[in-house]
């Protein structure tokens, strides 16, 4: 006759094979709390805490993937946030039907680059096992990267470049999809299309900037790069063809001595779009797209039925005035992407884009 322990030694091993069986993954042991970065309201860096008593993150949905964190990075959108830019809209994103009634969106994790190690795996996952090295730019709506673990959409994971470190890889994923958001996503640009088109990259220095560069050359296109002159020798070590100081006189005029542009991204905003438009070639399908948009202000400044309202006024009358001129005028946003990060990494391997 067996014993209790032998028994209950039996019925665990047949539990666990047929957990196996089935798909089901589970971690060795339960963690309620882990380090994290957090803020507890809106303001400077002093509003900053680090704490080793944050929620430990739970896969609530199958296609779910919990990551250790290896790396993170911070960005502009990172400081805004801290600040309270897009809490509108973002909390709106975290609970649509308002269930959370009486409760805030605090704690919340900054950061949204991550390189790790995939530690746990949604019901749902095939694509990716626990152990597997990854990379990914987690949505401002969700919880950040400057943590022990993260947890993310399976769509929104790629698998890290295999050429980068850890912390060469966290540099790369917000900035890359966002700059592949608005060349490709909204400005229709790819492989196949760009050979010989003119782009005029305004903004060209800055983490966005530098990968649209790359991005752009290694599509074979003719880029015309605006950055300051101190940034000049880098912007051309990434293959920019012409490279405009933006300091060393009127940048309108300067631009105005070139050939016209088949499609201009805007990382700058301000005044540039008054005049940038009239670079474009017109009635061929030359597009501007701009980074720089009001959609999140507007939101918080109105709220949301007045804001999106605005917003939706706003680039409805932009896009109708500039088509009539014969030219399209865009906005565009990171949008979060494991296969766009795929091809990304595809590009980093091969060397025509570094981190």
């Amino acid at each position: 006759m067996l014993s209790w322990g032998a028994a209950g030694r039996r019925a665990l091993r047949w539990a666990s094979g047929r957990a196996q069986a089935r798909g089901l993954r589970a971690s060795p042991r339960a963690r309620t709390a882990m380090p994290s970065w957090v803020i507890d309201r809106y303001g400077s860096n002093e509003v900053l805490r680090f704490t080793r008593d944050m929620m430990f993150p739970i896969i609530h949905f199958p296609n779910e993937v919990i990551i250790k964190v290896h790396a993170a990075s911070l960005n502009p959108i990172d400081l805004s946030m801290r600040s309270g830019y897009g809490a509108t809209a973002l909390n709106m994103k975290r609970d649509p039907l308002k269930l959370k009634t009486g409760e805030t969106e605090f704690p919340i994790t900054l950061g949204r680059d991550v390189s790790g190690v995939v530690m746990e795996c949604g019901l749902g996952v095939s694509y990716f096992k626990p152990g597997d090295e990854v990379w990914a730019a987690i949505p401002p709506w969700k919880q950040g990267t400057l943590s022990e673990f993260v947890v993310a959409s399976g769509n929104e994971v790629s698998f890290k470049p295999k050429c980068l470190s850890h912390t060469e890889a966290a540099a790369l994923p917000y900035v890359g999809l966002t700059a592949w958001s608005a060349l490709n996503q909204v400005g229709g640009l790819n492989q196949s299309n760009c050979s010989g088109k003119r782009i005029l990259i305004l903004g060209a220095s800055g983490g966005v900037g530098t990968f649209a560069v790359q991005l752009m050359k290694a599509w074979d296109a003719h880029v015309t790069a605006v950055c300051s002159h101190d940034a000049s020798t880098l912007v051309k070590k990434l293959g920019a063809d012409d490279v405009i100081d933006y300091k060393s006189g009127n940048l309108e005029e300067q631009l105005k001595t070139l050939p016209l542009f088949d499609f201009i991204l805007d990382n700058v905003g301000g005044s540039t779009e008054k005049w940038a438009l009239d670079l474009l070639k017109k009635w061929s399908g030359a597009t501007y797209v701009t980074l720089v948009t009001p959609f999140l202000i507007n939101m918080d400044k109105l709220g949301v039925a007045d804001g999106m309202l605005q917003t939706g006024v706003t680039v409805g009358s932009k896009t109708l005035k500039h088509l009539l001129k014969g030219v399209h005028y865009r906005w565009a946003f990171f949008m979060p992407s494991g296969p766009s990060l795929d091809e990304i990494a595809e590009l980093v391997d091969s060397g025509k884009v570094c981190q």
